[in-house]
């Protein structure tokens, strides 16, 4: 209706030197109660759908505003696949879960006694240190690595868990699995639930020890990436973190059953701890299928470091694990330096304001443009030669109403092309949109304008 209004009117032309005419006051009325009628039933709210803009892209290099001359490095120095006896390896930045290097690290293999660092940082969410453990028969069945427990003998968890940790006991590990979780079953959907609560989308555990099983679902097994996700829980994420780090690094730890009647010794397997300045933590492990094992973490000149390796040589090659793990910490400590990135990388171009285009109130006064801001501080250990990318997604234009706080789009940091972060990015500004009082005038001063001025 209003097009045929406005063709009709158009073809219309008045004759020169025509006075100005008075307007219908009954024709004025009908009109404006059809254009209300009209906008409330097809103008919604918000009448502009913001649509996807072209992404753009900025290419940052992390010394580039330091010194041009440290843009490359040497590519000799860096460690390669073929450098490394695992069959699966991570190197994690243990301070925000990135992974520096991996080979095969997505592999799912089986992980031996690595499994353990779950199981002590369950037992000590879930239990208390003081818990009276009774020890099942099939706990006391299980093979060797044991502490030789004995069927309806009753320990604290505590001690259990130092067994657990420095020496590895498979039979303490069961004991301790049914008691948190009433069975190993139970537990093993404890661990699983934890591992994807963690991000560990490829972990399936079935046993609390590590040792070689199968079901319905695959074998027990984990991957590089994974188990370095879980070590960096334990000792960055969980609330019993300190309590975790205790055990771990204890050298020696001797107890008894509550009866009293046994007494046992436990010694830290760990070697790693007394081979580099700032071992932090770690454990060791070996089945026939998984080969030998390790995960551990190091701490130095602020940096933290997280290493996972899976089938790092069998019988025969015991020390492989060592030589990996310390060439992967090296090679961390040598070539990541600390750098913070800030929003200020950000190119902040204001976003167009699209008006409706048959109306503009105030037009002259109107802001054309609206700012917005995204705001993010990172502190990362990054390598010389890497890239980082900003990649911005946002509208081309805004529609109205438009309020401060309001998210509008996304930016996503990417390092060497794969993404870091995503951010909010907010406008910061309040601009109304216009109401039905202001359409209706504005379209009175049009008519009036156009037809008798």
């Amino acid at each position: 209706m209003l097009g045929l209004y406005f063709k009709y009117h158009k073809r219309k032309q008045k004759p020169a030197g025509r006075r100005r005419q008075k307007i219908p006051a009954g024709f004025l009325f009908a009109w404006i109660l059809v254009a209300s009628v009209l906008l409330c039933s097809v103008i919604p709210a918000k009448a502009f759908v913001m649509q996807p803009q072209l992404q753009r892209i900025v290419h940052w290099n992390n010394r580039s505003k330091q010194n041009s001359n440290t843009l490359q490095v040497d590519t000799e120095q860096k460690i390669t696949d073929n450098d490394l006896h695992a069959l699966s390896a991570v190197l994690m930045d243990g301070e925000n879960g990135r992974i520096l290097y991996d080979k095969a690290g997505e592999e799912v293999r089986a992980n031996a006694s690595t499994t353990k660092i779950l199981t002590c940082i369950l037992a000590l969410e879930y239990g208390d240190l003081d818990d009276t453990v009774v020890v099942s028969s099939y706990a006391a069945k299980m093979p060797d690595v044991q502490l030789n427990i004995r069927e309806g003998e009753e320990y604290k968890l505590k001690d259990l868990l130092y067994s657990l940790m420095l020496e590895s006991h498979n039979d303490s590990a069961v004991a301790i699995a049914e008691h948190i979780g009433g069975s190993v079953e139970q537990f093993a959907e404890l661990m699983n639930q934890k591992a994807k609560d963690i991000g560990c989308m490829k972990t399936h555990f079935i046993t609390p020890n590590g040792l070689d099983a199968k079901d319905e679902h695959g074998i027990h097994g984990t991957t590089a990436a994974d188990l370095a996700r879980i070590l960096r829980y334990c000792i960055k994420e969980s609330p019993e973190k300190d309590t975790f780090l205790t055990i771990t690094r204890t050298s020696v730890y001797s107890f008894t059953n509550l009866a009293g009647t046994r007494s046992f010794t436990c010694n830290n397997h760990n070697a790693f701890l007394n081979m580099m300045d700032g071992a932090l933590t770690g454990k060791t492990g070996f089945t026939g299928t998984a080969g030998y094992c390790y995960v551990g973490a190091l701490e130095r000149d602020g940096k933290l470091f997280i290493v996972a390796l899976l089938g790092c040589g069998w019988p025969g090659n015991k020390t492989y694990k060592w030589a990996d793990t310390k060439k992967l910490m090296n090679y961390g400590l040598d070539h990541y330096q600390e750098h913070t990135i800030k929003d200020d990388i950000l190119q902040k171009t204001n976003i167009p304001i699209q008006y409706d285009p048959n109306y503009r109130k105030q037009q002259d006064a109107e802001k054309d443009t609206i700012a917005w801001d995204c705001n993010f501080s990172e502190t990362l250990l990054l390598r010389e030669d890497e890239q980082i990318t900003v990649r911005y997604i946002m509208p081309e234009k805004l529609g109205l109403p438009l309020q401060t706080g309001m998210q509008i789009g996304s930016v996503v940091l990417s390092i060497n092309g794969k993404v870091y972060a995503i951010y909010p990015v907010f406008i910061t500004e309040t601009i109304s949109g216009m109401t039905w009082k202001d359409f209706i005038s504005g379209y009175i001063k049009y008519y009036i304008d156009r037809n008798y001025s």
